[in-house]
């Protein structure tokens, strides 16, 4: 029999999403013994949480009361978890296929997998590589500089290809399915990191407490996302967020190795006029000294609490 779940979503104007999302789980808990869900809302103005009460009206919704961002909507998931519950962390813009919830808990009954993740693929079907290597600042010169063209090289790309058969250190945490022996140990997420390495974060503190991160090849999902790439505030903050974690977990040298990367990548491309690079060169100039002590210059704000 598998482990009971608790499906843990975090909204944050997501009032288009959720349908998709809702309609999905009926199939996708095919197999599953027992499920309930948790909707974490971090202050929506267009009523995500009085639609989530309408569109499951079995759901515990929890609002957070302000913007809080993805991690303290998690870990106002993560609160109200049970003992032996495995936590099923999901983005609104997810869509789970038939049977794929029942197929990551199976991966369980090997306890040394931590957190099992589907194969997601973008809503055109092209496949979304979700899998990650531990960030280095060779890998941030690299992705940042290269783009995909450092994805044929693993000691410059912390991109795993779809379909490579190789064990991640890190998955998105659009989903992400932690084992019911795992959450209890490894804690709450990185609340202060309010979006984007929360998830790089949590799943290194996974991997280093000695557990594995698996994909399973029958569970699938569709993921939306994509709003990173043309919101400047988001991808500032994605931006930013890469120097602090190399300083909380690689140290200053490295940290200072990674802002410059950054920095010359943002240069290189201010010449595409997008304004997310003008934007994350800003916000990496200005806080540079916060950034390099391992302090996030963007906390929670008004404007910039969902995920891509």
């Amino acid at each position: 029999m598998t482990p009971p779940v608790l499906i843990a979503v975090v909204t944050y104007n997501s009032a288009d999403e959720l349908p998709g999302l809702v309609h999905s789980l009926p199939d996708a808990l095919a197999g599953v013994s027992s499920a309930r869900v948790v909707v974490a809302d971090n202050a929506s103005a267009d009523g995500s949480a009085e639609l989530a009460r309408k569109l499951l009206p079995t759901a515990e919704v929890v609002e957070t009361g302000a913007n809080l961002g993805y991690a303290a909507g998690v870990n106002a998931c993560l609160a109200r978890a049970k003992e032996g519950e495995a936590v099923f962390v999901l983005n609104a813009d997810v869509r789970l296929a038939p049977g794929s919830v029942a197929k990551l808990l199976e991966s369980f009954a090997d306890h040394r997998v931590g957190i099992a993740v589907p194969v997601v693929t973008r809503p055109s079907g092209e496949p979304e590589p979700t899998l990650r290597r531990r960030p280095t600042p060779l890998r941030v010169l690299g992705d940042s500089v290269l783009g995909a063209r450092a994805t044929a090289f693993p000691v410059l790309s912390e991109q795993i290809p779809a379909g490579r058969r190789e064990e991640p250190d890190w998955a998105n945490g659009a989903t992400l399915l932690v084992a019911p022996h795992v959450w209890p140990r490894v804690g709450p997420w990185r609340a202060e990191l309010f979006l984007y390495s929360e998830e790089v974060d949590y799943c290194l503190r996974v991997k280093d407490a000695g557990w594995s991160i698996r994909q399973v090849p029958g569970a699938l999902a569709v993921h939306r996302g994509g709003e990173v790439a043309t919101s400047p505030a988001l991808w500032a903050q994605l931006v930013t967020n890469r120097v602090v974690h190399a300083a909380r977990w690689n140290g200053p040298s490295a940290a200072k190795a990674v802002w410059a990367f950054l920095v010359l990548a943002q240069v290189i491309r201010l010449p595409l006029r997008r304004g997310t690079h003008a934007r994350a060169l800003s916000e990496l100039v200005r806080g540079r000294a916060r950034l390099l002590s391992g302090e996030p210059t963007n906390p929670a704000q008004p404007g910039t609490g969902g995920r891509a």
